[in-house]
């Protein structure tokens, strides 16, 4: 007979200790959604649809998100302040999955089946490598070079 699983605990209400993360979790997804419009805005989407302001915020943020918490864990074990300004704030209000579910839904109806499946498709795999190549970039700048 094999045990039950294990499930996690709910996590506990922030306490006032707690505070001065959602803070600077605010203060860096106010930094990364305003760095998103202006994106945005210097980007505008061309005729054909293609959203590429949307897309390269995506992309960019997957290669930060694979590239930060390695050189954050290594660089700076002890702060419990970095990821979540860097990775939760500044990288949640970077990156913008609503947007671009909104994007290919207006490539689709406005008849743009192609453009909007590209679009799709290389945002799920270009996003994907953009997470591995932060991720291989990241261990490779942490990489012990000192033998050989």
């Amino acid at each position: 007979m094999t045990n039950p699983p294990v499930l996690p605990q709910p996590r506990a209400v922030p306490t006032v200790r707690d505070w001065d993360l959602t803070l600077l979790v605010a203060l860096g997804g106010a930094v990364g959604s305003v760095g998103r419009w202006l994106v945005a805005t210097l980007v505008p989407t061309p005729d054909d649809g293609f959203a590429w302001s949307t897309w390269l915020v995506n992309i960019s943020g997957a290669f930060l998100i694979g590239l930060l918490p390695p050189l954050l864990a290594r660089r700076r074990p002890g702060s419990r302040r970095s990821r979540p300004f860097l990775i939760t704030g500044l990288l949640g209000g970077w990156t913008t999955f609503s947007t671009a579910m909104l994007d290919l839904h207006v490539l689709i109806m406005d008849g743009s089946v192609v453009v909007a499946a590209g679009y799709l498709v290389s945002t799920l795999v270009v996003g994907l490598l953009a997470v591995i190549g932060g991720d291989s970039c990241a261990r490779w700048l942490l990489a012990d070079r000192s033998a050989g």
